[in-house]
């Protein structure tokens, strides 16, 4: 059976990637002792929420799509947590890139239930 998802054609991975993209430039902001800290952190858990949904969108069923995209939305929940928390150590404003999280975990539940209805 052939792909159903290509993810360069999903909306929810490109705008995951977007994301990902101002990560990497907010936490240059972040001060150089948080190089091994925070802002690796930080930008893993926004790398992993466009690669699990690219991970996710490779497999031949919906529900092992499923799984991917859950393990995205946890991401990306691990990736808004560490901005909050950034904001309140740092005084970085993050409200921003927390908007276009909070955009992405919709786009990822909205998907989720239409492959489950699938």
């Amino acid at each position: 059976m052939g792909l159903k998802h290509n993810f360069r054609e999903l909306k929810i991975w490109r705008s995951s990637m977007d994301v990902a993209k101002d990560v990497y430039f907010f936490t240059e902001q972040l001060p150089s002792e948080e190089k091994f800290g925070l802002k690796s952190q930080i930008n893993r858990a926004a790398v992993s929420v466009a690669a699990n949904i690219a991970e996710g969108s490779g497999r031949t069923t919906n529900k092992e799509f499923q799984y991917f995209l859950n393990i995205a939305i946890s991401s990306s929940y691990e990736l808004e947590t560490q901005l909050i928390l950034v904001e309140e150590l740092y005084n970085i404003k993050t409200k921003e890139l927390i908007e276009n999280i909070t955009s992405i975990q919709k786009m990822i539940g909205g998907f989720s239930k239409k492959l489950k209805a699938e």
